[in-house]
């Protein structure tokens, strides 16, 4: 195994595993903080009966991503590696703004501030992979936490039943919003790594493995 591996898995989070694998489809996001994952689980929990359409996600699967790579192959991969482990960034405090809903996309989220340590961090990650092969998005970054979205079968075989669908779903996710309120309060927490995930796709949803961490370190 090659000497850059070796220090990978000698790191400070001995259950990442770095090796590749075929096939992967990779993306860098932040975890979230203990007490904020507890605080959405309650929230989630008060929220579930509300949308029962809705493919509500685990909390195992909720970070803040900083980039979505898709999938990796065996040059990308120790080459991405090697440049997000040479960034250096300070712990930073993250803070959300309230809870959202995107009709079309189907999608109720957990917006989180755009500070500027958290910008700063996502366009150092992009710069360091765009060398590998990846291509950063064209939209502006927007973070936020995946909580539910709708199931395929809601959207219709055709143009008129996807309206429907679209219009029936805009309905739920408005209720959703009227049961949460209109403040949502989650206390913030201090980022102190990131993370290297591997997504698995399965037929109860995408599973996620952590491949590597980085510490954000002063």
């Amino acid at each position: 195994m090659p000497a850059f591996f070796t220090k990978l898995h000698r790191s400070e989070s001995p259950e990442a595993s770095a090796t590749y694998t075929p096939s992967m489809r990779l993306f860098i996001a932040i975890p979230l903080g203990e007490a904020v994952e507890v605080e959405l689980k309650r929230l989630t929990a008060r929220l579930r009966p509300a949308a029962p359409h809705l493919r509500w996600s685990s909390p195992q699967s909720w970070h803040i991503t900083l980039q979505f790579l898709g999938n990796t192959n065996e040059e990308q991969y120790p080459r991405m590696l090697l440049r997000l482990s040479a960034l250096k960034a300070a712990p930073f405090v993250i803070e959300f703004e309230g809870l959202e809903v995107f009709d079309r996309a189907g999608v109720f989220s957990l917006s989180v501030r755009p500070s500027p340590a958290l910008v700063t961090l996502q366009e150092m990650v992009v710069a360091a992979t765009h060398p590998c092969g990846f291509e950063p998005e064209d939209r502006p970054y927007h973070p936020h936490i995946s909580l539910a979205r709708s199931k395929s079968a809601n959207r219709g075989p055709n143009e008129q039943a996807f309206i429907r669908g679209v219009e029936n779903l805009s309905r739920e996710l408005r209720r959703l919003m009227d049961r949460a309120g209109k403040r949502v309060r989650l206390d913030r927490f201090t980022a102190s790594e990131f993370r290297l995930y591997e997504s698995h796709l399965s037929s109860t949803g995408s599973k996620y493995e952590v491949k590597c961490r980085f510490t954000l370190a002063e």
